[in-house]
């Protein structure tokens, strides 16, 4: 018997765990690249062209698949436990070495717009708060499963050994991350709590949680009041952003042009204005690659505003596309929940990530389609950001890992599913049809 001749079709057919993730992984990063290229002229240096972005972008998206088939080879899931168990400590560290303010030739805490979110490792940015997202999800995974299994080195009762190995560094990291960005820590401490609700946390417990994140924002807040804004910064900027109700615009049309107000309310409403029109100029079809005229207005347009991007150009069509491959992926990762068997952590793991992801994606969307105040978040695999982008391949490749386990119960499944429609063989059966 001859050997079935290898294509592309015949190779992506042989990859195991959920092909749909997949799909979803490789559509996001064409994304990328694509919008990258025309997106901003920011991201240009020196003597450098739009194709040296695709270059850069390209080379990224490469080590990302080259980490994202690194994670899916591995197939046992006891190496991603021993990892997850590291998870908080790595966490606290590095944000340990970010509000320090360390500075040394070959680590350095970067401010950037008066909050310290990078830290420089020699030529590279790390993006601290991306590392810590997804390493808190896989540890919480980890502990709330080692605490139901009895593996856990603390034998005390059960309630200490989740103040201890869950509560403790649930705060912790959030303090820590507070002093950075307000919105990150609001964010990561609400994938942290989902995960720890998903995994069975007790009411109560998770209610005293709650509370106490509340006291600690007062805290914050106070803190922020008594020494008149010297400490914690970030927490100004929330509380403006939130209570502002100054009609900058208003500002803008009434002051002088060239006026020191009228430049003032303008930088004001800049971002979000030009989001605005991206999103209404774009139409259903949008302008079409390369014509964006808002990316010239946005700064931040190939992080913070993708989105409103790709509607520019690509119209509510593209914007379909991108809703749906993130839609796709939550879905898919409940149907990989489902067919985990009993292994709690690796539920808690794919459900943990597939909300991170999808979390971080609508939390993006809002903040273009100006529904709430500015966050931050990027948009997961499409914005610019090169740790984050590789901290997203990594979650990618976990989902990917552990869905091996439950392809073959998803598959089953399939077989034994009902056709939308009945499959009649015999082509005479039409002219039955046509007789009728």
């Amino acid at each position: 018997m001859s050997k079935k001749k290898r294509t592309f079709w015949t190779f992506f057919d042989s990859l195991e765990g959920d092909k749909v993730v997949w799909i979803v992984v490789l559509m996001l990063i064409m994304i990328s690249i694509v919008c990258l290229f025309s997106s901003t002229s920011r991201l240009l240096t020196g003597n450098q062209t739009r194709l040296d972005i695709v270059r850069g972008q390209s080379l990224i998206a490469a080590l990302g698949l080259g980490l994202i088939v690194l994670c899916y080879n591995i197939k046992n899931i006891k190496v991603f436990r021993w990892f997850a168990k590291w998870g908080a400590l790595v966490s606290m560290f590095l944000l340990l070495l970010l509000v320090s303010r360390i500075d040394t030739p070959f680590i350095k805490s970067i401010e950037l717009n008066g909050a310290r979110r990078i830290l420089q490792v020699g030529g590279f940015q790390i993006h601290v708060f991306e590392v810590v997202k997804v390493a808190m999800v896989v540890y919480m995974a980890w502990a709330l499963d080692a605490i139901d299994r009895k593996k856990v080195k603390l034998k005390v009762d059960v309630k200490y050994q989740k103040m201890v190995y869950i509560y403790a560094p649930f705060v912790l990291v959030t303090l820590m991350v507070i002093p950075g960005s307000n919105t990150a820590s609001v964010f990561i401490a609400g994938i942290m709590f989902i995960v720890i609700l998903l995994g069975g946390g007790n009411l109560k417990e998770m209610a005293l949680l709650a509370l106490f994140a509340f006291i600690v924002i007062g805290g914050c807040f106070g803190i922020y009041k008594i020494s008149d804004g010297k400490y914690l910064e970030r927490i100004g900027t929330a509380v403006s952003r939130l209570t502002e109700n100054t009609d900058w615009e208003r500002i803008v049309m009434e002051s002088r042009m060239g006026s020191k107000d009228y430049y003032d309310a303008l930088d004001e409403i800049r971002q979000p204005y030009s989001a605005r029109i991206a999103i209404h100029e774009g139409g259903i079809i949008g302008k079409g690659p390369g014509q964006s005229t808002q990316r010239y207005v946005v700064p931040d347009m190939s992080e913070d505003y993708m989105f409103s991007f790709i509607i520019e150009e690509y119209g509510l069509l593209g914007a379909i596309v991108v809703i749906f491959l993130y839609v796709s992926l939550m879905a898919r990762g409940a149907l990989i929940v489902k067919n985990c068997k009993d292994d709690k952590f690796a539920k808690l793991t794919v459900a943990g990530l597939c909300v991170l992801i999808t979390g971080q994606a609508f939390l993006h969307m809002f903040v273009n389609a100006d529904i709430g105040p500015m966050t931050g978040q990027t948009l997961p695999l499409i914005s610019h950001g090169n740790s984050a982008f590789l901290c997203f391949c990594l979650a990618f490749g976990i989902i990917l890992s552990i869905s091996r386990t439950a392809s073959k119960p998803m598959e089953k499944q399939q077989e034994e599913a009902e056709p939308l429609m009945e499959h009649h063989d015999n082509i005479n059966d039409l002219d039955i049809l046509e007789k009728l």
